[in-house]
């Protein structure tokens, strides 16, 4: 049973490569400071017969917070939207992997919705529908950038101009980490966002980066996907948060699922052909009018 419950140069280099995307976006070149920071976007522009949504979703892989699923979660996912007329960017931020912590992820998120937006008209792309997909580790990650676009604007905290909105149009978070609290916390992802440690991880910064506890009244509207045998990250992490939601009147909707474990993205897996959770997530968006 299936239970439904802001102006700079932005350098591009144009590829044929084996993830198939029309354009390589740079997030920091040319700002300084930044120059080695490795984060790119993948572009996946949508399919000439598809429908012109004028849309954007940036895509955010999961990996626990170390490392990023790019193909099985990134790529398949844009390569979905853009069968669906929505421009798509696979974003490969900062991970512990090459030891970095918060706030680089948030940093590297409200960049990239920075450049979507700024650059909109050259990428025909409407920047009032500019939303944030994520898996895992990455459903945290556009969880706390729907939530802390504000209370938290990294682009500023860098000395950058920022003249157009932080905020996600609507944000999708997929078997998500969602807690920081001892009871049900993924500890690894925790340990890769906060850092390991006592110090890192005082009860307080674990308060601020749980997301069931930071819903703010502005929050977008959010597509939260789980199912009830995960085994990585406890589902009772999307079921808090989504309680938070409603809480919060906030106009969300839990996708909730008897199986399908975890890391199935939009693989042409088991559960996607008995389930079609992309499908159940196309209509939501189509309500919302951004499909």
């Amino acid at each position: 049973m299936k239970k439904i419950f802001t102006v700079f140069a932005v350098s591009i280099l144009i590829c044929t490569a084996a993830l198939a995307q029309d354009a390589t976006i740079y997030l920091w070149r040319n700002i300084k400071g930044m120059e080695k920071q490795p984060s790119v976007m993948f572009m996946h522009k949508p399919a000439e017969n598809s429908p012109h949504t004028r849309t954007a979703v940036i895509v955010c892989p999961g990996g626990s917070y170390h490392h990023l699923g790019l193909k099985g979660e990134g790529n398949t996912t844009a390569t979905w939207f853009a069968q669906n007329g929505v421009t798509a960017f696979v974003l490969k931020y900062r991970t512990a992997e090459s030891l970095y912590h918060h706030p680089a992820m948030l940093q590297d998120i409200q960049r990239a919705i920075q450049l979507v937006r700024e650059n909109a008209d050259e990428w025909d792309i409407d920047p009032s529908k500019v939303g944030i997909i994520g898996f895992s580790a990455g459903g945290h990650l556009v969880t706390m950038a729907g939530e802390f676009w504000q209370t938290h604007n990294e682009i500023a905290k860098l000395g950058l101009e920022c003249d157009v909105s932080l905020r996600p149009d609507f944000v999708i978070p997929v078997y998500p980490v969602v807690t920081m609290q001892d009871d049900i916390s993924h500890k690894w992802s925790r340990n890769s966002l906060l850092g390991r440690g006592a110090k890192n991880q005082t009860q307080e910064r674990k308060d601020e980066f749980s997301m069931e506890l930071n819903v703010p009244a502005d929050m977008p509207p959010t597509y939260v996907v789980v199912c009830d045998d995960d085994p990585v990250v406890i589902p009772e992490n999307s079921l808090r948060l989504y309680e938070a939601l409603q809480a919060a009147n906030n106009p969300s909707r839990l996708a909730r699922y008897d199986w399908g474990g975890h890391g199935f993205g939009m693989k042409n897996n088991d559960f996607m052909k008995e389930f079609h959770w992309n499908q159940a997530l196309k209509e939501w968006l189509v309500e919302l009018g951004f499909m």
